[in-house]
């Protein structure tokens, strides 16, 4: 999922982002949202 940093609103994870522009602030620029997943490594 990808989110706009304009003004926050959630794009479709399914949408292609070349050239989209976000359809509420007509911003270009876009982050991907990461899950919040905690990785537990091994010492060695």
């Amino acid at each position: 999922m990808f989110r706009c940093i304009r003004c926050g609103e959630a794009l479709p994870s399914d949408a292609n982002l070349f050239g989209v522009r976000c359809d509420n602030c007509g911003g270009k620029i876009f982050t991907k949202e990461h899950p919040n997943v905690k990785k537990v490594l091994k010492a060695r």
